[in-house]
């Protein structure tokens, strides 16, 4: 009788053992989604290897193989509530979004290759070094970076008469996160 309760505690031990190892999230993964190109959305753990390599490691929320997916092979990605736009292959972290989304690049996909078959093709990606800042008009489906040089031009182009924006944006002298503020000005005047 007690080799019968010895086995059945060593079975429900081992039970609940291994329930408890599946839950748990693999080392450098979190909880997140990616939009594919043509609109599909999936969701499951992610691993962040934006900055290294332009793409995100991910695991469906079923459980499977680890499938990367390049920038240039999806439109979005969220990882942790941090929200991601893919344009011409970078990661874009969005900082806020509106008609007017203004971005911080994350990536640098112009030496990563994509392959057509065999063959390894590299894209320029984007202009800009990640940490630079950028407007991006969803409408228009421009990207204008920002720099000391070009900021007052960029802002009275991007936010088209709303001189509040303007006039904040031209205040922004180095700190580039603070345009946030104007960006939101100008989405929250033409929502009115």
């Amino acid at each position: 009788m007690k080799f019968l309760q010895h086995l059945l505690a060593a079975v429900l031990l081992f039970t609940s053992f291994a329930a408890y190892s599946q839950k748990e999230m693999p080392k450098g993964f979190a909880n997140g989604m990616i939009v594919l190109g043509n609109g599909d959305t999936l969701t499951g753990l992610l691993k962040d290897n934006i900055r290294k390599e332009a793409a995100v490691v991910f695991i469906s929320e079923a459980g499977g193989k680890k499938k990367t997916y390049q920038g240039s092979g999806i439109m979005s990605a969220e990882i942790n509530d941090v929200r991601y736009l893919c344009i011409k292959g970078d990661f874009f972290k969005i900082v806020c979004e509106g008609n007017l989304c203004f971005l911080q690049k994350a990536s640098d996909a112009s030496n990563i290759p994509t392959y057509n078959g065999t063959e390894a093709i590299f894209s320029n990606g984007t202009e800009g070094r990640p940490g630079d800042y950028f407007f991006y008009s969803a409408t228009a489906k421009t990207l204008k970076m920002i720099s000391g040089n070009t900021i007052e031009a960029v802002a009275v182009s991007s936010f088209a008469g709303c001189t509040a924006a303007i006039d904040k944006a031209k205040a922004v002298k180095s700190d580039f996160a603070q345009l946030k503020d104007a960006v939101e000005i100008y989405n929250n005047s033409n929502n009115k």
